[in-house]
């Protein structure tokens, strides 16, 4: 029996405010039916201008991207770092996001292409596709028919010319220039400048002149003739291996006439050299000059440099150093740098550990593929990584990545066209192009193609003079 007082007060209370409970019936459901009750909830996407990449795997929203975009309100930085084990679809995310972004006209894309079989590089489709012919730098064939490209080259300053040569001597010799060095490369290639004006000055003519300096030279520093000549034979003998070495054919002579630089897609193919030798760094470190001076213009295009096994580059203190330059001016001038790496250990363990880290900082975007735990680990330390992240490193399955946008943590879905699939994946062994295809990937073919077109007409409406192809 209940108390009379509650009884007295429950009458009072509804006299007062109406009716305050109600007694309902249990009610039996399945746990399908009742997530309604639940609204369901997502971390914020990054917008809808920019390249489309796939989906975000629990929201299953699309996942739309683009650094241009983003850059100066979601992102300090436009650069990016992707890693992951080989088969995870690095190189298909690569290949997509290239021609997705060349679907507007104001893009520009360098890629320097390190990986490839049946003697060309693995961008060899793409570029075919787009009507673009690779720079192929092959020893093996440049003192006949090769592409070169001059270090002298009058389209870079002289201020430029001469720290591409120290980069590379330094790269060579493992270690810095001395004083006295320096000096003999320095007169040599004033003396170089100011005399060759009838033709581009090329890498025999600094090799000839270390083997032979003036007396000018030696005399403007009260210095033996015989001194200067001494302090610059090593400088000599590094020079030489670019001129008549392994290296022999792709530097030392005028730059190859017909290089066109407005095409949408230039194609560094570096699959002839040696990935594990000196003479990748050191070709690192020519084109990344050589573009700066020659490439990076203020035109108002928005440019992106693509540079596969880029671990050679941070790897390097002298050409990480050089990138870092790089990255800072190109900035100012539209540039995405793009660096693909197999594992973060390659670089911060290694020689250039202080310069390395500093070209991460400068990537704002980070796409983490699959990774054994251990590694996963130690790269949500060195990347800041959220926790629940670096656990499902290890569980993901090719196509599927961790993307870290300033912060911005999802997990996303590549997905592939079936226009792009046989650009993208080949039939060669032993590369991570050879992946199964995905149901998923058809039914995203015409969202990919009315987003672009949507894109169009936003980008006309918001700029009459630009357009996409």
């Amino acid at each position: 029996m209940r108390d009379p007082l509650s009884v007295l007060t429950e009458a009072f209370t509804a006299f007062l405010f109406g009716k305050v409970e109600t007694t309902r019936l249990p009610v039996r459901t399945s746990t399908g039916q009742a997530q309604a009750v639940y609204l369901p909830t997502a971390a914020p996407g990054l917008g809808d201008s920019g390249v489309i990449i796939g989906r975000e795997v629990y929201s299953g929203k699309g996942y739309v991207y683009d650094p241009f975009q983003l850059y100066g309100q979601q992102l300090p930085a436009p650069h990016w770092l992707v890693l992951g084990e080989s088969g995870n679809g690095k190189s298909a995310l690569e290949k997509t996001y290239v021609l997705r972004q060349l679907r507007f006209r104001d893009r520009q894309v360098v890629v320097l292409d390190a990986q490839g079989e049946d003697g060309v590089g693995e961008w060899n489709l793409i570029a075919q596709e787009l009507g673009i012919t690779p720079i192929r730098l092959d020893p093996m064939v440049a003192n006949d028919a090769g592409i070169r490209l001059n270090p002298l080259d009058p389209a870079i300053t002289t201020t430029g010319q001469l720290a591409l040569l120290r980069t590379i001597i330094e790269v060579a010799m493992g270690h810095g220039l001395d004083e006295r060095s320096g000096f003999a490369l320095k007169v040599a290639h004033a003396h170089v400048n100011n005399h060759i004006t009838d033709r581009q000055p090329i890498l025999t003519d600094i090799v000839e002149r270390l083997r032979h300096p003036e007396a000018e030279s030696a005399e403007a520093m009260n210095v033996d003739i015989d001194d200067v000549r001494a302090w610059g034979l090593d400088v000599a003998l590094v020079l030489d291996r670019l001129v008549d070495g392994d290296l022999r054919g792709m530097f030392d002579g005028p730059t190859t006439v017909g290089i066109d630089l407005d095409a949408p897609l230039i194609v560094f193919d570096l699959s002839h050299i040696d990935r594990n030798s000196i003479a990748m760094p050191i070709l690192m470190a020519i084109v990344g000059v050589w573009l700066e001076h020659t490439w990076i213009r203020p035109d108002r295009k928005k440019r992106i440099f693509l540079v596969e096994e880029a671990w050679h580059i941070i790897n390097s203190p002298f050409v990480a150093q050089l990138f870092q330059r790089l990255l800072k001016f190109g900035r100012r001038l539209g540039l995405s740098f793009v660096a693909v790496v197999h594992h973060l250990s390659d670089v911060v363990d290694g020689a250039a550990a202080k310069e390395a880290a500093a070209i991460l900082k400068m990537a704002s975007t980070r796409t983490i593929y699959a990774q054994k735990a251990d590694e996963a680990r130690s790269t949500g330390q060195v990347l800041g990584l959220p926790r629940w992240a670096v656990e499902i490193i290890p569980t993901l399955t090719p196509g599927i990545a961790v993307w870290d946008v300033n912060g911005n943590v999802q997990v996303v879905k590549h997905l592939i066209t079936e226009r792009e699939r046989p650009l993208v994946y080949t039939d060669r062994a032993m590369t991570e192009s050879s992946g199964p295809a995905d149901p998923d990937d058809h039914d995203l073919e015409w969202e990919t193609e009315q987003r672009a077109l949507l894109m169009e007409r936003q980008r006309m409406n918001d700029n009459p003079r630009s357009t996409v192809a």
